[in-house]
């Protein structure tokens, strides 16, 4: 097993410190797929004291990589990217779950496991990219032209990259480390062509791939001079600089704000979508249980491929929460977790809104 990956996991196996908040522990009871469990499954199969079967690597594929457990680890212990590394090793020694393989072919044949239309490649140049990815391009693709308005709206004329193709998170999340490499690597040499100093992105996962999975996980080096922005930041920023204005929403339900799949992994980001919205909204927003530091994923990460199945229950306890808040609108700005939302929300009796296509719509000319 790869050093690094050892260390942690030899940390985390008998640590209960993230436990409490451990999102599939809560929702299946079972101690296994906690990251104390998967960790101990890991090491032990390591110490020669159990093999690899298509449970225990059932286990070690289950785990989340959502940034969870390190965003609530005193000694912030990489658990994910340890994970991460053993998957890897699985993968390269053909033991990884059928998915993990068929995923790759997928990848080898189009950009993106959500559809099959070519990557459509930057065209122009500009100081301001603006990153798409295919889960926008793909599921939510609302969000990207409201994206461009509110852009618009601040001066900005950006050019829209890596329209469809992966950003290489769900590759390297399953252990495919190459083909993350391949897909970072052309979005890489597509930002470059269009000569921006500044990227632009819709949502925490992307801005996590970008600025620290691309140099740590992939060992690749970002391009000087290139800054990484958060749009709902730049849109907050504006508004507090009287740049932009809204016109205010007529609602008068309760709504609440659903920190996306990976915003435990960008806390710099929890109040700017929030503050984004008491600028339009009559009423303050209800604050879910799982929120911030402690906000669980939905259905958006490998899960949906590797284990359906819990991917689905992580979505319906999101909307469980918001119902129990006595919530009846949700708003979120990320596509992928837009998307698998919207697939549960009517059993739930919510509905669910894209914040930048609100947003859009109530900006003041």
């Amino acid at each position: 097993m790869n050093e690094r990956a050892l260390a942690t996991l030899e940390n985390c196996r008998y640590c209960l410190m993230c436990r409490h908040v451990d999102p599939l522990g809560l929702i299946t009871r079972r101690e296994t797929l906690t990251p104390h469990g998967i960790a101990l499954v890991a090491v032990s199969e390591q110490r020669g004291l159990i093999d690899w079967n298509e449970e225990m690597i059932g286990v070690l594929y289950s785990e989340v990589d959502a940034g969870v457990a390190q965003a609530n680890c005193v000694t912030d212990q990489p658990f994910s990217e340890a994970v991460a590394l053993v998957r890897a090793e699985l993968v390269a020694s053909r033991l990884a779950p059928a998915a993990a393989y068929e995923l790759e072919e997928r990848f080898r044949r189009h950009a993106s496991p959500f559809g099959e239309a070519p990557v459509e490649t930057a065209k122009g140049q500009a100081e301001t990219a603006l990153f798409v990815g295919d889960e926008a391009h793909h599921l939510w693709p609302a969000s990207v032209g409201a994206a461009c308005t509110l852009l618009g709206a601040l001066g900005e004329s950006p050019v829209p990259i890596s329209r469809g193709r992966s950003s290489g998170f769900l590759a390297s999340s399953l252990g495919l480390i190459e083909t993350a490499r391949t897909q970072a690597k052309a979005t890489l040499e597509e930002l470059d062509a269009t000569g921006a100093g500044r990227l632009v992105v819709l949502s925490p996962g992307d801005h996590f791939t970008l600025s620290q999975l691309y140099t740590g996980r992939l060992g690749l080096d970002w391009p000087a001079g290139v800054e990484i922005v958060d749009l709902a930041t730049l849109l907050a920023d504006g508004l507090r600089a009287g740049r932009l204005a809204f016109t205010p929403a007529l609602e008068d339900g309760a709504y609440a704000y659903v920190d996306p799949t990976h915003a435990a992994r960008t806390p710099e980001r929890f109040e700017a979508p929030r503050s984004l919205l008491r600028s339009l909204m009559p009423t303050e927003p209800v604050e879910l249980f799982w929120h911030r530091q402690r906000a669980h994923p939905v259905g958006s990460t490998a899960l949906q491929f590797t284990h359906p199945e819990l991917a689905d229950a992580l979505t319906r306890a999101r909307l469980e929460d918001a119902r129990s808040r006595g919530a009846e609108v949700l708003f979120c700005e990320d596509p992928g977790s837009l998307a698998q939302l919207c697939r549960h929300a009517a059993a739930h009796n919510l509905a669910v809104r894209g914040l930048y296509e609100t947003l859009a719509t109530h900006l003041k000319p």
